[in-house]
């Protein structure tokens, strides 16, 4: 591997390549420690050890932005709402006719709806610093309130706005680095920058876990084993092989010559939905508790039935971790089933002239393909599932070994969260083989032999 890297930076064009990949890489960590104004640093700090509601809600945000909440700076929201606007667009597009023929139009038709992407992205992040921002001004600490100035009225709508615009800016900032990164350098742009948001934090976390040193060694076992299992699962995939019939062609004088007939595979992956279930699962339990938690009261009815929800649906209960297994099971059939429809592959065979050695073009090929996706995805489901409560189980784990770890074990479960680890793996294993598809086309070893 260290001789494939040197063999890497060798190369010219691949050196140059790396050298913007690192440098956008950290363009964008600096700009996320750009501060935004009227922000209450202590109580920002304070926040995000809670174990309120409040606090997992912001905790969850916070990761979907890369570390930048926790920072409060103009990359709070990270590149979040880029990925929920191209999210809509992908269940849209099956939907709705004119996106559909926008899909099919080729390279064209994909920039439009690229362009579409771009211009949703602001609204929603729009929306999203809002909720934000409000949440973080009515959620009080020892240190006060986050934000003090926070309002449409009076004082408070200048800075107000200009946070909004502040954050807003800085999303679409860093989309465009992520697209800057694609096109000039190694890999996909915005996992890359999420990546360096998830393992930004990983500092912070191993001098929180040195605290105790049986719990660090026994937490970098059990990250080891997780990165393991992702690799061995991520990589997993069913090829089905396929045929493509001889073609006749007419060449002058009278002859004919046979051409094609080749043999090759689809390969259909185990894990097709990536970490997508996990984001809409979470998403989907989290808002009941955080809604609820504003209303609990215990003179009322109401305000009694808001703090049962809190207490056995928060994240503190076993309770949201089974439904969070549940959940996202059922978002990965979903979705699995979305992206598999959107490829078209049977009637995309049968255009090519391709077909499944013993099955009949049409219906019959759709059918097969299906009942294998349901089969493979199976697996894939139970594992993001079991990595959706990882944490659950390694916290009650660590909480029963080991004396004095509820506290860490409250807020830390792993290095990196198991999500955040679903994603790392995914990025470090896409890119290095991009990065090994260019050795090899210079007849260079790659990374993997």
């Amino acid at each position: 591997m260290l001789e494939a890297v040197m063999n890497a930076f060798r190369l010219p064009d691949l050196r140059r390549k790396l050298l913007i990949t690192f440098g956008i890489l950290i363009l964008y960590r600096f700009a996320a420690n750009i501060p935004l104004p009227g922000v209450n640093r202590q109580a920002l700090e304070a926040m995000f050890g809670g174990g309120d509601p409040n606090s997992m809600l912001l905790n969850l945000l916070n990761f979907f932005s890369g570390g930048g909440l926790s920072q409060m700076g103009v990359m709070a929201l990270g590149v979040y709402p880029y990925i929920t606007a191209s999210i809509i667009m992908q269940l849209l597009t099956p939907i709705i006719p004119a996106l559909e023929e926008l899909r099919k139009e080729g390279e064209a038709g994909r920039h439009r709806i690229n362009q579409y992407t771009y211009w949703l992205t602001i609204p929603l992040a729009i929306l999203q610093a809002i909720t934000q921002a409000t949440i973080l001004s009515r959620t009080t600490t020892a240190a006060g309130s986050v934000l003090t100035n926070w309002g449409f009225s009076g004082e408070s709508l200048l800075p107000s706005l200009t946070l909004i615009v502040g954050m807003t800016a800085g999303t679409m900032f860093g989309v465009w680095l992520g697209q800057l990164l694609t096109e000039q350098g190694v890999g996909n742009g915005i996992s890359l920058i999420i990546f360096a948001g998830i393992v930004a934090s990983v500092p912070y976390q191993i001098r929180l876990l040195s605290q105790q040193l049986i719990l660090l060694i026994m937490f970098v076992i059990i990250t080891i084993l997780t990165v393991m299992l992702i690799v061995w699962v991520h990589e997993g995939q069913r090829r089905i092989p396929v045929q493509y019939g001889k073609r006749v062609r007419t060449m002058r004088g009278n002859r004919m010559m046979m051409v094609g007939g080749q043999s090759t595979h689809v390969p259909m992956r185990v894990n097709t939905a990536g970490m997508i279930p996990l984001i809409f699962a979470q998403s989907l339990l989290i808002l009941p508790s955080t809604i609820a938690s504003y209303f609990q009261d215990p003179t009322s009815w109401v305000g009694r039935f808001a703090q049962g929800v809190v207490t056995y649906v928060g994240p503190s209960s076993w309770v949201y971790w089974f439904l969070y297994f549940v959940f996202t099971v059922m978002f990965t059939y979903f979705y699995t089933d979305v992206m598999f429809r959107q490829q078209n592959l049977p009637e995309t065979l049968q255009k090519q002239g391709g077909f499944i050695p013993g099955i009949r073009p049409g219906q019959r090929t759709e059918a097969y393909l299906n009942g294998v996706l349901s089969r493979i995805t199976l697996v894939g489901a139970l594992f993001l599932g079991f990595i959706a409560v990882l944490p659950y189980i390694v916290g009650v784990i660590m909480g029963g070994l080991t004396p004095g770890a509820d506290a860490l074990t409250s807020n830390t479960s792993l290095i990196i969260s198991s999500t955040g680890l679903l994603i790392v793996v995914g990025v470090v294993l896409d890119t290095m083989k991009q990065i090994e598809a260019q050795l090899l086309m210079r007849n260079y070893e790659g990374f993997i032999r």
